[in-house]
């Protein structure tokens, strides 16, 4: 089995490297205009149109100002000339993905942004999409699919049923193939390195999120909504890291990053606990962690997510996260009620109620405060 393994990526690497000497003289075609109205595919760039109109009058689009000019400036410093022609959308939908539309539309939901460490990995997956985009695959694609189900097929990727729970049938129905998946990462990459970005972040993304599937014993990826439309696996990082060991200096934009999503982290992180993913959604917080040691929001959230898992163990350890943040004196009010309802389910009444007092006192106009002095009321003295 190791020798089969070790057989599997020397092909890959190999196979990459060759990439690597085609993506450096890839060159981007020219921007590419909309097709007659009259043709099947001016047909179908009026059926996006219709679902991009969906999309950006959508609630769950993140309307931020500064949001959309960092993400759209992203976008030019990867596209190029072909940006003018692309409409970035970042939609507050708790999952891993990016699509992109032949018309031009491209979606960024949030669970991709909370998921990223910095801007270039971010640059990774969207390079990645623009690949496709340049490179005509879902056109090519749909040429292939002659049925008027494989049509709404189509329609239904690039438009907003994934955010209802149906990304992973979708993504599954509409997948790309391989060589148009290493096609559209050759490209990715390319336009990562011109654009001054550390390509060697892109092999790391598909790691992070390969392991928060491991955590949660998932043995086949596509199989999960968070890869439906990108599918990961040991062999594709293995060839990311080929390609891009070569050459891999350049910008990651940590800080930046990070400023970006500052003001979103603690909403973003709420959405991510109501996936109920919980031994995923512990692993982005352990990695969180690793790189913001005793960040008290971090804290509460990982203790939160234990509390709320609740297996062998998990008490104890969410017991220590959640006194570690208040300890901090910056913790969130939040962190004062899941400490005091963690008291109350262990009958530890006298620091449940104080607990809960000092939630009430940070957050009186708390919509749970109500509800919170019924409780107080009813704890035994």
């Amino acid at each position: 089995m190791k020798r089969r393994a070790w057989l599997k990526w020397g092909c890959a690497h190999c196979m990459l490297l060759s990439g690597a000497a085609l993506a450096a003289d890839w060159m981007p075609p020219n921007r590419l205009g909309r097709p007659d109205p009259a043709s099947d595919e001016g047909g179908l760039w009026a059926l996006l149109d219709r679902e991009e109109t969906r999309v950006r009058r959508s609630p769950l689009r993140m309307r931020d100002d500064g949001l959309q000019a960092y993400l759209e400036g992203v976008v030019g410093r990867l596209a190029g000339e072909h940006a003018a022609d692309m409409r970035v959308y970042a939609l507050r939908v708790p999952m891993f993905n990016a699509s992109m539309a032949p018309n031009g539309m491209m979606q960024i939901w949030s669970g991709l942004l909370l998921r990223v460490d910095n801007e270039a990995q971010l640059a990774a997956v969207l390079g990645h999409e623009i690949g496709h985009y340049l490179e005509r695959h879902s056109v090519a694609q749909l040429r292939d699919a002659k049925s008027r189900s494989a049509l709404g097929t189509f329609l239904a990727v690039f438009g907003l049923v994934g955010a209802v729970g149906a990304l992973a049938t979708v993504g599954g129905a509409y997948a790309f193939s391989r060589e148009h998946e290493r096609e559209a990462d050759r490209i990715g990459v390319e336009l990562m390195r011109r654009a001054g970005y550390e390509t060697g972040e892109a092999s790391k993304i598909w790691g992070n999120l390969l392991a928060e599937l491991k955590a949660a014993g998932v043995e086949d990826p596509a199989q999960n909504a968070l890869f439906a439309t990108h599918p990961a696996n040991d062999e594709r990082r293995a060839a990311l890291q080929a390609l891009t060991q070569q050459d891999s200096r350049g910008e990651t934009r940590e800080a930046e990053f990070r400023a970006l999503i500052a003001p979103w982290r603690f909403s973003l992180l709420e959405d991510e606990l109501r996936r109920r993913r919980f031994d995923e959604s512990i692993v982005l917080l352990d990695r969180r962690l690793a790189s913001e040691p005793g960040d008290p929001e971090l804290l509460y959230f990982r203790g939160e997510a234990r509390r709320l898992r609740n297996r062998d163990g998990d008490l104890d350890l969410a017991l220590a996260d959640l006194e570690q943040s208040v300890r901090s004196g910056r913790e969130p009010a939040v962190a004062h009620r899941s400490l005091g309802t963690l008291h109350r389910t262990q009958e530890r009444h006298d620091a449940a109620r104080q607990a809960l007092q000092r939630y009430l006192e940070r957050a009186p106009e708390a919509p749970d405060a109500a509800f919170i002095r019924q409780t107080l009321e009813e704890l035994p003295s």
